[in-house]
């Protein structure tokens, strides 16, 4: 991780901020953050796992985010429940992204039927359509292109060539980084009598909830009839695909190449690790776990944790993978038996 730096704060003020016990130097000056491996005097780092402690003796951070039970250590270290969350607090307190101040950019392209609520920027080259309602403190940076008659809430943030399709609806504090397609078509085609793909229309919009961040490069189709949902808090990644007349659930995390064919139906607080891929029409329960590269043909019932494919609980992929490592070995125990029960019944022939 790269280390940002601003004002130094004292130990004791930044235990304060983070609502940390702290162990040690109270008067420490701390310049930044940064990853345990690469932090130097002067920066904060963290340790979340206790396999890690090895690490917290030989970092030359001078001070450590570490749970309440950790091991004692030599350098000040801060206490606190939950050191991955506090870390990243510690970030946002050590590093600020660009501002942006209300203005709209002489070359943005404002239909006069669109609604636009109060302090906006709106950059270079933006484009709203006909009919938009656009909440306040909305950020479009440049070649945004929001279609007609969307509707987005407050505290909107859009990166540059992010685009929102025409009757979308997007709640408030959504963030969406460069690239996204929000409301693209979904792939939906029928074969004709005469074996052509004719396009079925996708004229369902898609639906996100409050407090969603999509990421680089993601897509979420609209859908041929119905909606495509996503729900309050959901945080999608790069390159992720959610097909038409999904919906995806509060809270869940959708990370990088993840495929959601179309009508997938993802529950509350799921976690699909990088490139899992879900049949159409599948239902996955709340607070399912899938671990990277898994494929999901059927239905998981909620609290689950699966992976491989087709998808099965993990501790028995766990033991498959342990066995199909194994199957060299075992095929020339099945030979040599095979072999030595010959020879017995050869033998006994004989006999």
């Amino acid at each position: 991780m790269n280390s940002f730096t601003i004002q130094p704060m004292k130990l004791g003020e930044l235990a304060l901020a983070l609502g940390a016990e702290c162990d040690g130097a109270v008067d420490e000056e701390i310049t930044g953050v940064a990853g345990i491996e690469e932090a130097v005097p002067g920066q904060l780092t963290f340790i979340a796992n206790k396999k890690y402690v090895g690490y917290a003796r030989t970092t030359k951070a001078s001070a450590i985010l570490v749970s309440p039970d950790f091991p004692p250590l030599t350098i000040p270290t801060l206490r606190i429940r939950n050191p991955y969350h506090a870390f990243a607090r510690a970030v946002g307190l050590f590093y600020q992204p660009p501002t942006y101040p209300p203005g709209i950019h002489p070359t943005a392209v404002i239909d006069p039927t669109s609604l636009i609520g109060k302090d906006p920027h709106i950059g270079a080259y933006a484009v709203i359509g006909a009919g938009v309602v656009l909440g306040d403190h909305a950020t479009l940076l440049p070649h945004v292109v929001l279609y007609p008659k969307t509707v987005i809430g407050s505290n909107f943030f859009a990166h540059a060539h992010s685009v929102v399709r025409e009757n979308c609806r997007l709640g408030d504090r959504v963030v969406l980084q460069n690239g996204v397609i929000v409301g693209g078509d979904g792939f939906g085609f029928a074969k004709g009598e005469d074996g052509a793909w004719y396009k079925i229309p996708q004229s369902g919009p898609v639906l996100i909830g409050d407090d969603v961040e999509i990421q680089s490069n993601a897509c979420v189709d609209r859908a041929s009839v119905g909606e495509t949902r996503i729900a309050n808090g959901a945080k999608i990644d790069n390159l992720v695909q959610v097909g038409h007349g999904s919906s995806v659930g509060t809270n869940t995390l959708l990370c990088a190449q993840v495929g959601l064919a179309g009508s997938s139906q993802i529950g509350d607080n799921v976690i699909l690790a990088g490139q899992v891929g879900v049949a159409g029409h599948c239902h996955v329960g709340d607070g399912v776990v899938a671990t990277a590269q898994s494929g999901i043909p059927n239905d998981v019932p909620a609290g689950q944790i699966v992976s491989g494919y087709p998808a099965i609980e993990n501790r028995q992929w766990l033991r498959a993978v342990a066995y199909f490592q194994r199957l060299p070995e075992l095929f020339r125990e099945v030979k040599r038996q095979g072999r030595k029960e010959k020879e017995i019944r050869n033998h006994a022939d004989q006999g």
